[in-house]
């Protein structure tokens, strides 16, 4: 009678255990993720995992207020996650690697902290190694001071460029373009005949050269949706964060424990002609890729393709140019 009672017993913790793995098996592989301001934890779980060719499928949610969601790298539009409400969202990756995915709402001044992985298993026929930047082909050192010694006296001109740039000792190659800053270009060309206004003029012509309407239009919509709330609209580091990362620098270099913690600075200045005219785009590369180490400026090398940042560092530039309409 006791094996019998035993028995039974074993037979309906396995009817349980049944019933209430299976929904949890498929409940792993459709997890709920929640969204909540960095400050009180971001995203959770923030780690995710995924095989090639499957389709993950999810469901956002936020805790407190709109959050957006998209995924690095990856050609999709973004998803609002609403508060109080569930999102379905399915992705499917064609190569293994671990991909990040973040906040793309202004959420608060820690919004860019809003960042999780997800970590794609298997295999790809795509085996090619990715190859180095070209701001560590060239050794550029982005952590230097780069401040051109002369700037233009007034905004340079592409239209007016396009009429001197023949016969210069200079090319208007993409190589070219991306490993000089503007400043080199109207250095070099200090051996012509042509004023200071106008070699800048050309310089202005040869960045104009190097990008498209429609790279610049995609710039401009990265840098909107990426950094305006930084670095400002107009590119002249007064975002509507601005002021609030001034002031937790200061407040973290009189506190104790602020070596231990980043520096925040004011950000970029991107109307100053003397950072802009002596950075290179492959300097402004790195910044980008990396991120700048100790002011705050988080890393965007895993969230831009290389394509986006081409684009948005052409656009970068027209807060200095005058381009041709």
């Amino acid at each position: 009678m006791k094996r019998l009672e035993l028995l039974s017993r074993i037979l309906i913790t396995l009817a349980i255990v049944g019933a209430v793995g299976t929904p949890l098996y498929f409940w792993s592989r459709t997890p709920l993720i929640h969204a909540r301001i960095a400050e009180n934890g971001g995203w959770t779980p923030d780690v995710i995992r995924a095989n090639v060719g499957e389709p993950l499928h999810l469901k956002l949610t936020s805790d407190d207020v709109v959050h957006g969601f998209a995924v690095g790298q990856m050609d999709m539009q973004s998803v609002d996650v609403l508060p109080g409400k569930v999102t379905d969202l399915t992705l499917i990756f064609d190569k293994p690697g671990i991909y990040t995915f973040y906040c793309t709402r202004w959420c608060g001044l820690n919004h860019w902290r809003m960042r999780g992985t997800i970590e794609v298993g298997g295999s790809s026929s795509d085996t090619q190694p990715a190859s180095a930047p070209l701001y560590v082909t060239l050794k550029i050192n982005i952590d230097a001071p780069h401040n051109a010694p002369t700037i233009p006296v007034q905004k340079p001109s592409a239209l007016r460029g396009q009429s001197f740039s023949t016969q210069l000792p200079i090319t208007n190659s993409t190589n070219y373009y991306r490993a000089n800053s503007p400043y080199q270009v109207f250095d070099e060309l200090s051996n012509t005949s042509l004023t200071e206004t106008e070699r800048w003029d050309v310089a202005a012509y040869l960045w104009q050269s190097n990008t498209t309407a429609e790279s610049l239009a995609n710039g401009q919509r990265l840098y909107a949706q990426n950094c305006a709330a930084c670095h400002g609209e107009n590119g002249a580091g007064d975002g509507v964060f601005a002021d609030d990362l001034t002031a937790l620098g200061a407040t973290l270099q009189r506190s104790m424990t602020g070596d231990n913690k980043m520096t925040m600075q004011t950000p970029a200045d991107f109307t100053d002609p003397k950072r802009m005219m002596g950075a290179s785009p492959a300097l402004l590369q790195g910044k980008i890729l990396r991120g700048g180490m100790g002011t705050g400026m988080p890393m965007w090398g895993s969230i831009f393709t290389e394509e986006q940042i081409w684009d948005l560092i052409a656009y970068l530039y027209s807060f200095q140019f005058e381009y041709q309409k």
